[in-house]
């Protein structure tokens, strides 16, 4: 079965370990995530934290395996909250550590609501330090062909520099 390399995940879809590494440097700093152009609301709860193995056959018949990780945001504004410190973020999925075996290299997903509308699948970016606030940027999780994607990487890692010109060598 092929396990699905982590490592290779696009610079918008970082792993667990990397945010918790991030975070637990700036535990005093509000942490607001962003998606569909605007932040969520102060009073954001994690409402779930959830690990899951999958094994799948993909539209090429190949079998694949990866770990991903779910953390649910319900986006709701309550009282005269703030935005969550990041420290309490990481202090909640330490918590999930302690009942929920998580793997820091898996895939992480964002599951975000505001209650009313359907929950969408986000993934993340690098969090950035600005103002004083830890800033993570979701983007909408799309569906893709894991063959072609397997394909398209290799073209990529088999071409050097891009185009070249008349007779001269790749990178020459």
């Amino acid at each position: 079965m092929n396990a699905i390399d982590n490592s290779k995940m696009q610079k918008d879809d970082i792993a667990l370990g990397e945010l918790m590494s991030i975070l637990s440097g700036a535990k005093d700093s509000p942490l607001v995530f962003y998606y569909d152009g605007r932040p969520v609301k102060p009073g954001y709860h994690v409402t779930e934290v959830k690990a899951g193995q999958f094994s799948a056959l993909d539209c090429g018949a190949n079998p694949e395996a990866w770990a991903e990780i779910f953390i649910q945001l319900w986006d709701i504004e309550e009282g005269d909250r703030t935005h969550m410190p990041a420290g309490k973020f990481h202090a909640i999925i330490r918590k999930v550590t302690e009942h929920v075996k998580l793997d820091d290299s898996a895939k992480l997903t964002f599951e975000v609501s505001d209650g009313v509308q359907p929950m969408q699948l986000y993934c993340a970016s690098m969090p950035t330090l600005r103002a004083g606030a830890v800033h993570v940027e979701l983007s909408p999780r799309p569906a893709s062909c894991k063959p072609r994607d397997r394909w398209l990487a290799e073209q990529q890692a088999s071409s050097c520099c891009g185009p070249t010109s008349g007779n001269s060598a790749c990178c020459g």
